[in-house]
C-alpha cells in the first residue's frame, strides 16, 4: 500500500509569507530612496561613479518586485494544478536572481577595466558625497543582515539570494566609496581595482546560486548522511522489519520523502498503515523541513527488484477462488470455507483457510491434500488450513 501524509511545517505558510514580504517591502522602499539620493548627489557633485551606483540601487527595485511576486505565488498551498505546491516558482525565481547577480558582477569588472586602462581622471567628490556613501553602505548591509536572518527563519532560498543581491550592491557602494575617497586624494586609480575584486566576489555569489537552484530544478538528493539519519530514524520504528527505496528531493526550502517501509507479511492492512504512519510521525519530528511523506507497506523486502508494473503480475482474488474452486470445490474443506486469506509472498500466491472445526481431520492433512489436488497451479505457493471452533466464531460475531 501507498499512502501520502502531509506535515504540518514549523510555521503557517502565510505567516511565512507576511514576514518574507515584510523584510522584502523595506528593502523596496530602502532600494527607492538610496537610488534618488545617488543619483541626485552624484549630479551635484559631479561623480559617475556614485550616479552607476544609484542605477544599481534602482535595478535592486526591480528585483525586490520580481521577489515580492514570487514570493506571493510560491508560497500558496498546493491546489488541483501544483499538487506539490508552487514552490518550484521560488526556486525559478532565485536562479533568475543568480543569473542577476553574473550580469552585475560582469558590468562592475568590465567597467572597471576599462576605467582601469583608459586612465580616466575622477573629480574631488567632496565630504557630501562621501558621507552619503558611508550611510548607503551601512544601510545595504543592514538590510542584508536582515534579509538573510529572514530567509534562514523561514528557509527561502529566494530570499537569501535577494540578500546576496543587496549585499552586492553593499560591495558596489564600498568600491564607490573608495573611488570617492581616493578621488578626493587624487587616487582615482583605486576605483577600478576595488571594483574588478568586488566584481570577482559578486559573480561567485551568483554562480553558486545558480549551482544550488539547478541542483534543486533536477531533484537533487539530500547529502547522504541526512538520508541515513532518515534511513535510521524509519528502521527504529516498533514493526518495521526494514526499510528501502528512500528518496528525497527539494523545494523552495522543504523537504520531500517517499520509502518503502517492510512490515511482517501476515500482520492487518490497518495495522501496516499505522505502522507507516508512525514513521511518518517520527520523521516529521526529527526533520522539521519534511512538508509531506510518501511510504509504501511491503510484506518482504523486493529492494532492487525493479517497478513491478513492469513485472508479470499474479492473478488477483476473483481469479484465485475462480481457479481453487474448480479443484477444491468437493473437498469438504472448501465447502465449510469460513474465511480465505491471501498472501503474495516470493512471487507466488499463500492461501490460508479458515474453516469449521466439523472437518474431523489434522490441518496439515488437509493442506497436503488441497495442496496436492491443485498441483497443477504454478502461481500457488504455500496452502494453510486453520479451524475455528463455533463458540469462538460465535463470540467473535
Amino acid at each position: 500500500m501507498t499512502q501520502t501524509i502531509e506535515t504540518p511545517v514549523v510555521q503557517d505558510h502565510k505567516q511565512q509569507s507576511q514576514e518574507a514580504k515584510r523584510v522584502t517591502y523595506i528593502g523596496a522602499w530602502l532600494d527607492a530612496l538610496l537610488s534618488i539620493v545617488k543619483v541626485t548627489i552624484g549630479f551635484m557633485v559631479g561623480s559617475a561613479a556614485l550616479i552607476a551606483d544609484g542605477i544599481h540601487s534602482l535595478s535592486d527595485l526591480v528585483t525586490d518586485g520580481f521577489v515580492l511576486a514570487a514570493i506571493h505565488y510560491g508560497r500558496q498551498e498546493p491546489d488541483k494544478d501544483h499538487h506539490y505546491g508552487h514552490g518550484r516558482i521560488e526556486t525559478l525565481t532565485t536562479l533568475l536572481l543568480g543569473s542577476v547577480l553574473i550580469f552585475v558582477a560582469g558590468g562592475i569588472a568590465w567597467s572597471s577595466l576599462a576605467r582601469l586602462f583608459s586612465g580616466a581622471e575622477v573629480n574631488a567628490p567632496g565630504l557630501l558625497a562621501i558621507v552619503i556613501t558611508v550611510i548607503a553602505l551601512f544601510s545595504k548591509e543592514w538590510i542584508f543582515r536582515y534579509t538573510m536572518r529572514v530567509a534562514k527563519r523561514v528557509k527561502s532560498r529566494l530570499l537569501e539570494a535577494n540578500a546576496w543581491h543587496s549585499r552586492s550592491d553593499a560591495l558596489s557602494t564600498a568600491v564607490v566609496l573608495v573611488a570617492l575617497v581616493g578621488a578626493q586624494f587624487g587616487l582615482g586609480w583605486l576605483d577600478a581595482v576595488a571594483a574588478i575584486i568586488v566584481g570577482l566576489l559578486v559573480g561567485k555569489v551568483g554562480l553558486d546560486l545558480l549551482w544550488e537552484s539547478a541542483r534543486e530544478l533536477v531533484d537533487t538528493a539530500l547529502p547522504l548522511d541526512v538520508q541515513n539519519q532518515m534511513h535510521d530514524v524509519a528502521c527504529s520504528i516498533p514493526g518495521v522489519d526494514s526499510v528501502h527505496d528512500l528518496r528525497t528531493r527539494q523545494s523552495a526550502g522543504w523537504v520531500m520523502v517517499d520509502l518503502h517501509v517492510v512490515v511482517g507479511p501476515k500482520i492487518t492492512v490497518s495495522e501496516a498503515h499505522e505502522i507507516g504512519n508512525e514513521v511518518s510521525r517520527r520523521l516529521r519530528h526529527e526533520f522539521p523541513a519534511l512538508t509531506d511523506v510518501i511510504f509504501h507497506v511491503d510484506p518482504e523486502d523486493d529492494a532492487g527488484a525493479g517497478d513491478p508494473s513492469r513485472l508479470p503480475g499474479l492473478p488477483l482474488r476473483p481469479e484465485v477462488e475462480d481457479a481453487l474452486n474448480k479443484r477444491w470445490y468437493k473437498h469438504p474443506v472448501w465447502r465449510t470455507l469460513n474465511e480465505l486469506q491471501l498472501h503474495y509472498l516470493d512471487d507466488k500466491v499463500s492461501v490460508s483457510l479458515i474453516i469449521d472445526d466439523a472437518v474431523n481431520q489434522p490441518p496439515q492433512c488437509l493442506a497436503s491434500q488441497l495442496k496436492s489436488l491443485a498441483s497443477d497451479i504454478e502461481w500457488l505457493g504455500h496452502v494453510e488450513v486453520m479451524f475455528i471452533t463455533r463458540a469462538a466464531s460465535s463470540s467473535m460475531r
